[in-house]
């Protein structure tokens, strides 16, 4: 246990959050998650708009971190929640939720004020770890669950350039009517460009269609900005992409499973069975037909958990724990056609992304591989993707504890930011496709 609690205060310490969710309440009944009671503002109406990137509501939010400025406004800028639609991977309908935020600070470059917008990295799978709700109340202490909004570090960096931010729950993380499908490459990417649509609705939002749009995302969100780069082009022609952050992308998922089993972070494992099998009859079959009693209660717990709950509770577990064979889920689910299926359709790179993108990893990066985010980049390169290739080069700081994974992170941010704030200027990029190694 001691192991567990000293990665816990590390990712704390550097860029972590704890939170969790629970499954939708009784009509009428208030969802409470771990002693945290969603608002009703997160349960979904029963009809939704029939076009995707509709505001369905909004209301103003308050930034926890925020401070007044002298000439009245708040700084760093003014939010709004929203809710708005998307299409989920089924072709239906959805709700997602996420924030707006007007900054305060000028935007000085070329053009009308322009857009980024955030996909998280990984907060769980609980609906009060949402990233809007982590901009109201940046750490979260109950007793009962800890809930800390490390991404809100670029979020504040991103506006202090001038940039208007929206920030999507993406497809379950938030709205109360659906467990959050983690990782699900076409749920991302689809409630990552569908939020660009939404934020032009805003009232008193200073974006138009004219605004050009960036994406950015590490970890979970860098496979999202990933997706929302590939999928733009068909989905949303009307968003002005000019640049895309992907830091970290999971692009791989049957190279993420071995990264993530036994490691510090194991409970991702279960919130991405936990999604696929919502979503996926062919996954829902192998969970039902191979987890033991021990994996099923793990994968309801973790179901509600965040961050730092998954890691307490479940850091350094072996699947082999919650399988009836003892065997790990990703043998089981490579036997089985079905369920290998469904992740080999989460695969990233098959689709040249539009606009210039800047992809990073880390080289120590044991988490989310840093080889499948590698050849991410180099099959971009293969169909002609204006890319941009960045190797963080850092040493050792232990195995499967978290801290390759987050250490570029906080070391890149810089870079990720200035490089985005570039793009959003009109300035163009350049690609170093040609000099893309074939390994690191």
């Amino acid at each position: 246990m001691s192991r567990i609690s000293s990665v816990l205060t590390t990712v704390v310490a550097t860029t972590a959050c704890v939170c969790v969710s629970a499954p939708p309440a009784a009509a009428g009944e208030p969802v409470v998650s771990r002693g945290v009671t969603i608002p009703a503002f997160y349960t979904p109406p029963a009809e939704l708009p029939a076009a995707n990137g509709v505001l369905v509501r909004h209301e103003p939010l308050r930034l926890g971190l925020s401070l007044p400025g002298l000439d009245g406004r708040r700084l760093p800028g003014t939010a709004t929640r929203l809710m708005y639609t998307s299409t989920d991977s089924g072709g239906q309908r959805v709700a997602v939720t996420g924030a707006y935020i007007e900054p305060s600070a000028r935007w000085t470059g070329a053009g009308p004020r322009p857009l980024v917008v955030v996909g998280s990295g990984t907060m769980g799978q609980g609906d009060q770890c949402a990233p809007s709700l982590a901009l109201e109340h940046p750490l979260t202490l109950n007793g009962q669950t800890v809930s800390l909004g490390y991404e809100n570090l670029a979020v504040h960096r991103l506006l202090s350039t001038g940039a208007a931010v929206v920030v999507t729950d993406y497809v379950g993380l938030g709205a109360t009517d659906r467990l959050h499908t983690y990782v699900n490459r076409l749920d991302q990417g689809h409630a990552m460009l569908d939020a660009a649509r939404a934020a032009r609705a805003v009232p008193g939002a200073s974006v138009t269609t004219a605004s050009r749009v960036a994406m950015y995302g590490y970890s979970q969100g860098g496979g999202a900005s990933a997706s929302a780069a590939e999928l733009q082009s068909a989905y949303a022609p009307d968003v002005p992409l000019v640049g895309t952050y992907s830091g970290a992308p999971p692009a791989d998922l049957t190279e993420v499973m071995k990264g993530i089993d036994g490691s510090a972070l194991a409970g991702a494992l279960g919130w991405s069975i936990n999604g696929f099998a919502q979503a996926e009859p062919e996954v829902r079959k192998v969970v039902e037909e191979n987890i033991n009693a021990t994996g099923r209660a793990a994968l309801k717990d973790i179901s509600t958990a965040c961050v730092g709950d998954a890691i307490l509770g479940h850091g350094f577990t072996r699947s082999t724990e919650w399988t009836a064979s003892g065997k790990s889920l990703g043998e089981i689910i490579a036997r089985e056609p079905g369920a290998q299926a469904v992740l080999d359709k989460q695969r990233l790179g098959m689709t040249k992304p539009t606009g210039p993108v800047r992809l990073a990893t880390g080289v120590q990066d044991d988490i989310v591989p840093h080889e499948q985010a590698r050849r991410l980049a180099a099959d971009w390169c293969e169909r002609g993707g204006d890319v941009t290739y960045k190797a963080v080069r850092l040493p050792n700081l232990g195995d499967k504890l978290l801290t390759n994974h987050l250490a570029p992170l906080l070391t890149d941010q810089g870079d990720a930011v200035e490089w985005l704030t570039d793009r959003l200027a009109g300035e163009p990029a350049t690609s170093n496709c040609p000099a893309v190694p074939v390994r690191d």
